[in-house]
């Protein structure tokens, strides 16, 4: 007997840590991500952002589930938390400024999964790593935002990708980041850009108006390994 209670417990056990690997569910049926960063699309038409994960909590900024543009509004969220009506809620990154505003959203709103790369640019040495499904798979040099303009440093995510159509001063292929500068040459302003280039002599100075230039081989590099909801991670070394 004592050997069958302990199968049973180890089968509980397992399907328990199963569970929790795959994700809970929310009252609505929504899966609820446990892996970190994930990101995602909304579920409904619009969700307020709030400073803390409770129904009551103040509201920051609600967000569509289509941008301005008409995409996709990507959703990067970082942790979950029960909140105080005991549903889980997920942090979340809010593309406004001031960079690195956080907020709170019901976890029911949202699908979520794990992010699969990475992108991490370095200001100091001006060069950009690529990664992907935790293997490092690329890195070049960039061009940063000149003084006055600096490229900002924080963590973002990619918000948009884009193909420029008839601008070669954007390259092949581009990444709107969910971040904002002091200025930009990105399209709509406001948001910095991660881009290719038709100047790349330029590349490995200070010279843009906060965005990210790339050679167009590393711009293809970014339309291959770089998903919507990529981490983007700028720092200063």
């Amino acid at each position: 007997m004592s050997r069958l209670l302990g199968l049973i417990a180890l089968a509980v056990a397992c399907t328990a840590v199963a569970s929790a690997a795959a994700g809970a569910r929310t009252h609505q049926g929504t899966r609820v991500e446990s892996v970190f960063p994930a990101a995602g699309e909304f579920l409904v038409a619009k969700v307020p952002v709030r400073a803390t994960p409770s129904p009551h909590g103040r509201v920051i900024k609600t967000l569509t589930q289509f941008r301005d543009d008409y995409r996709i509004q990507e959703v990067y969220a970082v942790k979950s938390a029960i909140g105080t009506d005991k549903r889980p809620w997920y942090k979340i990154s809010i593309p406004m400024r001031p960079n690195g505003t956080m907020g709170w959203i019901p976890a029911g709103t949202v699908s979520l999964s794990p992010t699969v790369a990475e992108i991490d640019v370095h200001r100091a040495s001006r060069t950009i790593d690529l990664y992907s499904h935790g293997a490092h798979v690329w890195h070049a040099i960039v061009a940063i935002g000149a003084p006055g303009m600096e490229t900002p440093l924080g963590r973002y995510y990619v918000a948009a990708r884009f193909v420029p159509y008839n601008d070669p001063f954007l390259g092949v292929f581009g990444v709107e980041t969910s971040g904002y500068s002091r200025l930009t040459e990105w399209p709509g302003g406001g948001w910095f850009g991660i881009h290719g280039t038709d100047m790349p002599q330029l590349l490995g100075q200070a010279v843009s108006h906060g965005c990210i230039r790339v050679s167009n081989l590393t711009a293809t590099k970014l339309r291959r390994y770089a998903p919507l909801g990529t981490p983007i991670v700028i720092t200063d070394t």
